[in-house]
């Protein structure tokens, strides 16, 4: 594989209820099983299920069993279930284990335009491209080091390779000859909230979440 290099300067909480977990195709309470030819789900303590409004608008990302509890309460309504088929028994009732819900009444939600600086958030702002030569991220950089004056902002900050991050240390681009691949933004929008703040994504949200933009 060719090795990349920079592009320089003028180049192109309650529990619902006791239900144990089953799957469709396991009798015993064993948990999640392994999906055949892919990583295993998060641990249930961990597992979060998309919430969306009446209008299917990305409100929050809930812990499973919040979850569960609006769905058995009638509050909301699956939109796509386990894609494993996992189920929640009770001795009377079966529940859907939910990847997104969606509420049964609207929710005015007062708009917050500014979207909180996460490293997950960065990651998805960017791709997971490194903004110097375009190979894959692995951390992030200040376009201008903060040993320079730079802040931790979404406009000074990028995702980046190690293999650039090292080579930039704390230079400044103009120094060195690069240029940015993309001008850095801060996003806008209530689902790069989410985004900011999550970082496994059930890819089932992803329509919901809209495209990532730079």
């Amino acid at each position: 594989m060719p090795d990349r290099h920079p592009t320089p300067i003028g180049a192109a909480h309650r529990p619902a209820s006791r239900m144990p977990v089953r799957s469709q195709a396991a009798s015993s309470d064993v948990g999640v099983p392994e999906p055949a030819g892919g990583a295993p789900p998060p641990p249930w303590g961990k597992r979060r299920v998309l919430l969306l409004n009446t209008t299917f608008e990305p409100l929050t990302a809930l812990p499973l069993r919040r979850a569960v509890v609006l769905v058995v309460c009638g509050k909301a309504e699956v939109v796509h279930g386990d894609p494993n088929g996992i189920e929640l028994h009770s001795a009377s009732d079966s529940v859907v284990v939910p990847s997104v819900i969606r509420l049964a009444t609207y929710v005015r939600v007062p708009y917050r335009a500014r979207v909180p600086l996460t490293r997950a958030g960065l990651m998805h702002r960017d791709r997971h491209r490194c903004a110097y030569c375009g190979g894959r991220a692995e951390t992030i950089d200040h376009v201008i080091p903060r040993s320079r004056g730079g802040e931790h902002t979404w406009q000074n900050c990028v995702a980046c390779c190690v293999k650039c991050n090292h080579r930039k240390a704390d230079k400044l681009l103009s120094e060195l000859g690069w240029r940015l691949r993309v001008v850095p933004r801060a996003p806008r929008g209530m689902h790069w909230r989410l985004l900011a703040g999550t970082v496994d994504t059930d890819p089932q949200w992803l329509p919901y979440l809209g495209e990532p933009a730079a």
